[in-house]
């Protein structure tokens, strides 16, 4: 039952990384050619969710949002929550 739920919980968090730095690289390219904009809070959710990582690679691999503090510092921080709650899911 453990192994199950271990997978189930790594193609959840698989998605939502992924999901977030394919948010960034898209709203990248959106301003790039000046069309309509993904929100910040859309930006946040998946990241919120379990995706910091993603978000994180997202924003430095595509130079996006890399001056805004909230996302500069508020990434970093809910990766390092979220690396906590794995290791504490891990351990127990």
């Amino acid at each position: 039952m453990e192994k199950e739920l271990g997978q189930l919980l790594g193609l959840y968090l698989l998605a939502a990384n992924l999901a977030a730095f394919l948010l960034m690289g898209l709203d990248k390219g959106r301003a790039k050619r000046g069309k309509w904009r993904i929100s910040e809070k859309t930006l946040f959710l998946p990241a919120v969710l379990g995706g910091a990582l993603g978000g994180t690679l997202g924003m430095r691999f595509f130079h996006h949002k890399t001056k805004h503090w909230s996302f500069r510092w508020g990434f970093p921080l809910l990766l390092l929550l979220q690396l906590a709650g794995l290791g504490w899911f891990a351990w127990r």
